[in-house]
């Protein structure tokens, strides 16, 4: 199944996935596929009649991939806000980083 990317990039969703396997081998064997998930940190595409259907993931793989699409999320929005005009000095940065870490402080207290 072909896919495209927001920048236009085509991929192949099952080509992407180097370990494929039927919804029966999950119902029969999950435990095994969770460890396999786990130890190879790589996840798992399940399918039933021979498609797509679901994808088995470790949860420290898992947690990595949405630090990196939040990050590239954030790195977009910068792109965007800069592009717009919308920046700060570096003094004006700083001072709401200051703000921020402030209100932070006082919360724990």
């Amino acid at each position: 199944m072909e896919h495209s990317t927001e920048f236009g990039a085509k991929y192949d969703a099952v080509d992407a996935y180097k370990d494929v396997e039927p919804v029966t081998t999950l119902k029969r064997d999950a435990s095994e596929l969770i460890e396999r998930a786990r130890e190879r940190g790589s996840p798992i595409l399940i399918t039933q009649n021979g498609k797509a259907t679901a994808v088995l993931q470790d949860v420290e793989s898992f947690e990595r991939q949405r630090r990196a699409l939040l990050l590239l999320k954030l790195l977009v929005q910068g792109e965007r806000d800069y592009e717009s005009g919308r920046t700060l000095t570096r003094a004006e940065a700083r001072r709401r980083f200051d703000g921020v870490l402030e209100k932070h402080a006082e919360r724990k207290r």
